[in-house]
């Protein structure tokens, strides 16, 4: 068994677990494994934030049945204004979020099998044996592709809509059609992301505070909870806590 990834010289627990997480991660801190740092997070909820804004100035220009939305920020003409620029702000963040987590979104064997059908709907019974997930699972890390792909395609078709004169006509009527189902698509998956962050007890915690228990770690992330702690794979939970 490897030693486990600790903060040297002291014990730790609770507070002092999420203060670890301001500036470090993937460590054991007493009964909690931290899971984010303040950086990770803050970048996640800023993502969420533009998203959110981008999406409600959005939708009143789309049809008029979100037409009430508009006065939340002032007006029709008001949101034409603001919807674009929310847009950038977005694509600023997703796209330095996207440098943050590149170096762990690559697709290994037991992530390929995960995102099979069969699996998936196995995972959302509870039936799936996890042992080679990592610190994100299959789903995690197609989330990760398709929202930048998704938010790269709203960007360059905005732009087209934005400045419509600059472009052909073929070409803006190709945008309107590519920004309008990239959207739909891209808010179904975002509201399959908020729900499973919510039902799965500890997940919605851990990108607050930065950390999770023992417990979670070991149930849904199996691979990365025996690389943190130094547990080997099958022992016993007395023998993977830290000593």
């Amino acid at each position: 068994m490897t030693a486990p990834r600790t903060l040297p010289g002291t014990e730790f627990s609770g507070d002092a677990a999420i203060s670890a997480a301001r500036t470090k991660e993937d460590i054991v801190v007493g009964d909690r494994l931290v899971r984010f740092r303040w950086r990770t997070r803050a970048l996640h909820w800023l993502v969420a934030l533009t998203f959110v804004l981008t999406l409600f100035t959005g939708l009143p220009i789309w049809t008029p049945i979100f037409g009430w939305m508009a006065y939340l920020f002032g007006g029709l003409q008001v949101v034409r204004w603001l919807h674009p620029w929310f847009g950038v702000v977005f694509s600023f963040f997703i796209l330095i979020q996207f440098i943050d987590w590149v170096g762990e979104m690559g697709m290994t064997q037991a992530d390929r099998q995960f995102i099979q059908l069969g699996n998936f709907l196995k995972y959302m019974r509870w039936e799936l044996d996890e042992e080679g997930v990592g610190k994100y699972n299959g789903g995690q890390k197609l989330l990760f592709w398709l929202s930048a792909l998704a938010a790269l395609g709203l960007l360059l078709t905005g732009i087209v809509i934005w400045f419509p004169n600059l472009f052909g006509e073929g070409l803006r009527e190709a945008s309107w059609l590519i920004h309008d189902i990239t959207f739909i698509l891209f808010t179904l998956l975002i509201m399959g992301h908020i729900y499973l962050g919510i039902v799965e007890p500890g997940t919605f915690t851990a990108m607050i505070e930065g950390t999770v228990s023992r417990d979670w770690a070991r149930l849904n992330h199996p691979a990365w909870y025996r690389e943190v702690t130094g547990a080997e794979r099958g022992g016993r939970e007395e023998d993977r806590r830290t000593r």
